[in-house]
């Protein structure tokens, strides 16, 4: 099992929260610093990891994480999924990071004209499901898209931001680990609303920071 390493970095969620938010900021102005990716770092990071926050964010491939919050290698322990659609799988893998690696904050990463937003809405207009496991992602999306389908048809992105609270009230609902790190002061867990044009991450929801 890796062991803590880079005592450097933030252990506070508040901290964490500010160290990735200054990042984003960096990126929106052009002015990104390209922190721990050099080989000195990589070499640090062989002999363990301790990343500063798990970013839980949709596999759009315009959500490179490292790229848009300016980080480097060993700093964020990434996990992503299609709407970021929560599973055992994501859970067990934050789990991991909150207890085995004392990450103090969870970020959940949503964006503007997502996919899996999209189809949500047009199945749910259209009273059809997608082919596949594609399904699957949209049932799970429906859950917290559902209550505001009838703003969401003038407002898509009403709907990406109701859908950011419920996967971050999720992690915290089905998580006793987490709920107890977050009552206890020890992580946090923030949603963040990513608009691809401007490449900001504006925060939309908090627990624990």
């Amino acid at each position: 099992m890796s062991e803590p390493v880079h005592p450097d970095l933030p252990v506070s969620p508040a901290d964490a929260l500010k160290l990735l938010l200054d990042g984003n900021d960096r990126f929106v102005a052009g002015e990104r610093q390209h922190p721990n990716q050099d080989a000195d770092r990589r070499t640090a990071n062989a002999t363990g990891q301790r990343p500063f926050a798990v970013l839980f964010g949709c596999s759009d491939s315009r959500l490179a994480a490292e790229i848009i919050f300016d980080r480097g290698l060993g700093d964020l322990f990434v996990i992503r999924t299609a709407g970021h659609v929560v599973g055992a799988e994501v859970l067990g893998s934050i789990e991991y990071a909150v207890a085995m690696l004392d990450v103090p904050l969870i970020a959940v990463l949503g964006h503007d004209s997502c996919g899996a937003i999209g189809a949500t809405l047009d199945s749910i207009a259209e009273g059809t499901s997608p082919p596949g496991f594609i399904r699957d992602i949209v049932e799970r999306v429906m859950i917290s898209v559902v209550p505001v389908r009838e703003l969401a048809v003038r407002d898509p992105d009403l709907a990406v931001t109701e859908h950011i609270r419920y996967t971050a009230d999720t992690i915290i609902e089905r998580s006793a680990l987490i709920a107890e790190r977050v009552e206890e002061g020890r992580c946090a867990v923030v949603g963040m609303s990513y608009r691809l044009a401007e490449g900001k991450a504006s925060l939309v929801t908090r627990h624990g920071v």
